[in-house]
């Protein structure tokens, strides 16, 4: 028979990432939890983890079997937890995936809100631009772009990011603003550096789709380089809408063409695929989702 307390180990084993942190959580020596997996995996006649002196990987089995206990092992560690702190209110950390420019056009004053609405909750984020494994990082909820293809995850889809053409309002006094999408190419634009030679715009407009020659004396392969090039009059820009729309709203960059533009990827909350998620990741999900959607940044449709 299956020792469920054995269950409840390879569960933090999962969430931690190594033995020795989860024998750290659980209070235990290291070689007994370890004992106690090879006792589990033994019982079930299965490897549930594949191990190496840099980091653990659940096998196949082990990937199965964590998706069909992790929600049951943690829905009892929850109501034990709300009955040691004598509540249901949610708390515990966050641990939450972000792009590197996360911070850049989502303000921290957010978080802030959410953190005075649920003082329990702790929140730790991990900022890159590569794409975050959920159960190895031991990463709750992440904020991506794009598709999601990994069968086990979840992904709420908050709305599709845009890109729109901006410039300072300092520029287009100099230069003139564009009537039309052919205007762009006597104009100034900062781009980002295009291996087949001149970059080349397709934008979208309730016209059609246009593609339009651009060049400009300022060329970056960072999309945040080319949002303060845009603020510093260097010319036209074309970038999401979660990034310029904030200094659109404060004046110091003005919409370009505003019927023209490019339609972006789907943006997603996505979490591992569970029944029932713990309640403070549940929370910052609906908060995010509503923060980003009332701010439209996004395009609901």
């Amino acid at each position: 028979m299956v020792d469920l307390n054995d269950v409840a180990l390879f569960v933090q084993v999962v969430q931690a990432g190594s033995f020795a942190e989860a024998a750290r959580r659980a209070g235990m020596p290291s070689n007994t939890l370890s004992r106690r997996i090879q006792q589990l995996e033994a019982t079930l006649g299965a490897r549930l983890l594949h191990r190496s002196t840099r980091k653990l990987t659940l096998t196949e089995a082990g990937a199965a079997f964590h998706a069909r206990c992790a929600d049951s092992v943690e829905t009892l560690a929850d109501a034990a937890t709300d009955l040691a702190e004598g509540g249901p209110s949610p708390g515990g950390r966050i641990r939450v995936a972000a792009p590197a420019d996360f911070f850049n056009w989502f303000p921290v004053d957010w978080m802030a809100e959410f953190l005075r609405t649920y003082p329990k909750v702790k929140l730790e984020f991990s900022l890159s631009d590569s794409r975050a494994d959920l159960v190895s990082e031991r990463i709750d909820v992440a904020i991506r772009g794009g598709e999601v293809l990994e069968p086990t995850l979840v992904a709420r889809r908050i709305g599709t990011g845009r890109h729109s053409l901006v410039a300072s309002p300092a520029y287009l006094a100099e230069r003139g603003t564009p009537q039309a999408p052919e205007d762009l190419a006597a104009h100034d634009c900062v781009v980002m550096p295009s291996a087949s030679g001149r970059p080349l715009w397709r934008l979208t407009s309730p016209d059609g789709t246009a593609e339009v020659p651009v060049s400009g004396r300022f060329h970056a392969n960072s999309a945040q380089a080319l949002l303060q090039a845009a603020l510093a009059g260097l010319g036209i820009a074309l970038l999401p809408d979660v990034m310029s729309a904030p200094h659109v709203r404060g004046g110091q960059l003005a919409t370009v063409l505003p019927s023209c533009g490019i339609a972006g990827g789907d943006l997603h909350l996505v979490y591992q695929s569970r029944r029932q998620l713990p309640r403070a990741v549940q929370a910052f999900v609906e908060f995010t989702m509503a923060k980003i959607r009332e701010s439209g940044l996004v395009c609901l449709s």
